[in-house]
């Protein structure tokens, strides 16, 4: 195990952590988690990534690292009205669902037919209440969010992938500095998995768990496919898709919600820097699982800690974190010309957070864009 990959792998990781973990805790506080089941949803998530990428990178001999689901956590966070019960039952469907899309090539083809720009027009709708937010924060707390915004700024030209780490290492610097926090008791408890029976409420598996399959598929899983073979490796990509829907499955029982392919963090694994012989970067995604393990286990430390800040510290990183999968998103949405009008609705619509019959808003800006998109194809084959 050479340096580079141990140290890759580290840097990956922490990114991948320290980016949107944010997100994660603003989810599960939308559903009402208790703390136990929060630690929990962090500990299984972590646990279920080391276990992906490490079966991933040895059965494949493809550097394979795996994330968690952040516009699923968006979604999650935006979510009302649900509990900790109903959101398990959803996690389950998302996590069986990806597992069939693998195993099912039909099924694989019908996510395929949903236009880009609609995809992307409800990704964006889910993200960008979260980066609006981040206005609010900076108001509010302009001493602790502004500094934040800069050093995210002046990171980034250097380093994207570690902008958003570095706003949270200075946010937690400014915030316990000038007295806005105070350090928790320092205690080392291990974590538990804390096992939720899920409750299967219709309104929430098609509001809730569907979305979470989409978004999961098309803004983390195709992206991490694509940025390997960038990288000029073959994904394993059914393989990749029967283990992270097993996994999100299996984590889902103790709260978690979907792991799947990086993309960010995965480029961090893939260069020529991290071993020279391409063939053998494949055990990177040992060291990457080595990490999550470490990260999973030391997780009540780090929620204690970050539970500690104010709110505005925590609601700035999300914007922040989330501002690059919402440049992603709404590029897709308006890129097709004649898509465009049809991806501007599903974002309005998905963006309102409104819930009809019990079902989430996510699920009707897809359904408003898909019907106007195949009404105007309709119109248009008309008109011919």
């Amino acid at each position: 195990m050479r340096p580079s990959l141990i140290s890759a792998a580290l840097v990956a990781s922490l990114v991948g952590y320290g980016s949107t973990i944010a997100l994660v805790l603003s989810a599960a506080a939308a559903l009402g988690a208790t703390p136990a089941q929060t630690a929990s949803w962090v500990l299984a998530i972590s646990l279920a990534k080391a276990a992906g990428s490490a079966i991933l990178s040895v059965w494949s001999r493809v550097p394979v690292v795996l994330a968690w689901s952040t516009p699923g956590a968006a979604l999650l966070a935006a979510t009302t009205g649900v509990t900790m019960a109903e959101a398990v039952g959803a996690f389950l469907l998302a996590g069986g669902l990806i597992a069939l899309t693998g195993a099912l090539r039909p099924l694989g083809r019908a996510v395929a037919l949903i236009p880009d720009g609609i995809a992307g027009g409800m990704l964006a709708g889910v993200l960008l209440p979260f980066c609006l937010a981040g206005t609010g924060a900076a108001e509010a707390a302009p001493a602790l969010v502004l500094p934040m915004l800069a050093i995210f700024a002046l990171v980034r030209l250097v380093n994207p992938a570690l902008a958003v780490l570095a706003a949270l290492a200075l946010g937690l610097a400014l915030a316990f500095g000038l007295g806005a926090a105070a350090l928790p008791g320092l205690s080392l408890p291990l974590p538990r998995l804390t096992f939720i029976p899920p409750t299967f409420d219709p309104g929430v598996l098609v509001g809730v768990g569907l979305p979470l399959y989409l978004v999961t598929m098309a803004s983390q899983n195709l992206p991490g496919f694509a940025t390997l073979r960038a990288a000029g490796y073959e994904p394993p990509v059914r393989r990749a898709l029967g283990v992270t829907g097993g996994l999100s499955t299996l984590a889902g029982l103790f709260g978690a919600h979907t792991v799947s392919m990086a993309a960010i963090t995965a480029a961090i694994c893939l260069g020529p820097d991290v071993h020279p012989v391409k063939e053998e970067r494949w055990r990177v995604g040992l060291a990457y699982a080595g990490f999550w393990v470490l990260l999973g286990l030391g997780s009540p430390a780090i929620l204690s800690l970050l539970a500690a800040l104010p709110p505005q510290v925590m609601t700035a990183l999300v914007a922040l974190a989330l501002l690059g999968p919402l440049t992603g998103a709404m590029t897709t949405a308006f890129a097709a010309p004649e898509q465009r009008f049809a991806a501007a609705l599903t974002l309005a619509v998905t963006g309102s957070g409104v819930a009809i019959l019990g079902v989430g808003a996510a699920f009707w800006g897809l359904i408003a864009g898909l019907g106007l998109y195949a009404l105007e194809r309709a119109w248009a084959r008309r008109r011919m």
